[in-house]
Formats: C-alpha cells, structure tokens, sequence
C-alpha cells in the first residue's frame, strides 16, 4: 500500500466520521431556550405614550429623543417611521438598525434605546387601598411595590387579594393571591407578595370578610376575619373576656345554607365563618 493511498483512505474515514457526528442530535441548551424566551416575550414592552433616548453609535447628530406614536411607531432620522409597539428597548435598537442598513443610510450602525418615562406600561389598582389609581409598572415590579404605590391597603383591606388578567384568548382570569403567609417562603418558592405584575393587570384588594362579637369580653362589634381564625383568636382579637367572662361558655350563631341560623356550643380550637356572631358568656360561679 502506497502512502498516496493510505492517506486518500484516512481522509475518507475522517469524512465519514464528521457526517455521522452531524447526525447525531445535540441536548438542548439551557441558555438558548432561556434567549428565545427572553427574545419572544420581552420583559420590558414598548408602546404607545414611552418617551424614548435614542443612541446611535459614533452618530451623535443622529441621537433624538422621540415618544412612541398612537400607532406604536417612531419617528427615527433618515429612516422614518418604525414599529416598535410591544417590542423591548433592546428589540427596537435592532428594528431601527435593519431600518438603517436597508435604507443604505448606514453601512453597519449600532442603535440603543433608553426608556425616559413609560407611560404605556401601567396596572389598575382597585379596591380597599388608600390611594386607587394607575401606576407605572416596570419588569420586576411586584404585588408589594404596586400597594406601596397605592398608599397601602385599608384597614378593611382582605388579606387575599385578587390578579385581574386576560389570557391569550382575551377572557378575564382571576388570580387569586393570598399576602397572608408574609414576606417569607417555607418550601423555598416566591412569596406571593414578591410575584410581579405585568402591564394591562389589574389589582383587586377586596373588603375583607367579618365576624361579630358581643357579650364578655373587652371589645364588642364587627371585626375583620383572618383566614383560619380559631374563637380562641378571636376572643383574643377582642382584647381577651372580662372579669365576669369564660372561654368555656361560648356560642356562635351561624347562617345556615337554608337562610335561617342555628347556634352551637364553641370550643376554643373551632374555626369561625364569614359573619359569625360570638357571644362570650358570663361565668357559672
């Protein structure tokens, strides 16, 4: 065998080996997946009302500061207008360069947006807050900031509070969301007071649910129920019983699913219902 025909015969095998590794499929990429959801759902989505800084590299005549149109374009230099409506500052820069470039304007530009004041990303908050209103939103604003935003909840204000959102098809979802578990999180998940909001929700703090309590104890009336509440809670909620009061003669008048009441003995441990009426009783002896 020749060294001619040796090495024809090794190069053959080494292209044959490449094609076989050509066919052989590659994992998925965690970082790609991670860009392709971060390209098709931006974070940060432009629109109508965005005030936006224009920076074109090495073009400082070319830098503007422009607002985002009704019809969700703008206004660019030599390019004229672009659609940018629902796209991210990072997504607009890249529109804009194609822009440039087809228009010969630009032989290889390099444009990036600085959102100035946004206008068009804004969620509704409504209900038992201090202050109801639309405010501004950006991505990583969450359920707490937005009711900081609001002046906070009212005293009235139910623990449990409610996402406004549509869904692909348009239909109204409510999302529950319950703030009652507090800023931290036993199985290592968010807290549901950390979950963001994006622009077009809305934030429904309803009026939360009562009991009613009377008789022995040192505050009587309406009282606002926490999810959970035991009477012995309750009791204590209504600044304890008196002198004259026992936690051992207790009784709760319920509504029944009929719409008359019923009332039944109460042992501490027993969970109350949405308008509950206790009575705390006097002592036997």
């Amino acid at each position: 065998m020749t060294l001619r025909f040796a090495l024809r015969i090794t190069i053959a095998w080494l292209l044959c080996l490449g094609a076989a590794w050509a066919q052989v499929p590659l994992p998925d990429d965690p970082a790609s997946d991670a860009a392709l959801a971060a390209t098709s759902r931006p974070l940060l989505q432009l629109g109508p009302g965005d005030q936006l800084k224009m920076d074109v590299f090495g073009r400082p005549e070319m830098n503007s500061t422009m607002y985002v149109g009704d019809d969700g374009t703008i206004r660019v230099p030599l390019a004229g207008p672009v659609a940018v409506n629902g796209l991210s500052p990072a997504q607009a820069g890249q529109k804009v360069e194609e822009a440039l470039k087809k228009g010969q304007y630009l032989v290889d530009p390099h444009v990036t947006f600085t959102v100035l004041v946004s206008r068009s990303q804004r969620v509704s908050v409504m209900g038992e807050v201090r202050a109801p209103g639309r405010y501004p939103v950006e991505s990583n604003t969450t359920i707490l900031d937005l009711l900081a935003q609001a002046g906070g909840a009212t005293e009235k204000g139910a623990t449990v509070v409610y996402i406004l959102r549509p869904d692909a098809a348009g239909a109204l979802q409510r999302i529950p969301v319950d703030l009652g578990g507090g800023l931290d999180s036993q199985d290592g998940s968010t807290p549901a007071a950390f979950q963001t909001v994006r622009s077009g929700d809305s934030l429904y703090v309803p009026a939360a649910r009562v009991f009613f309590i009377s008789g022995e104890v040192h505050v009587t009336g309406p009282m606002k129920l926490d999810p959970g509440m035991t009477v012995l809670q309750a009791i204590a909620k209504a600044g304890g019983v008196s002198e004259r009061g026992s936690t051992r003669r207790v009784s709760i008048k319920r509504k029944t699913a009929q719409g008359g009441y019923t009332v039944i003995s109460a042992k501490p441990e027993d969970k109350i219902q949405p308008d509950d009426l206790i009575t705390v009783k006097e002592r036997l002896f």
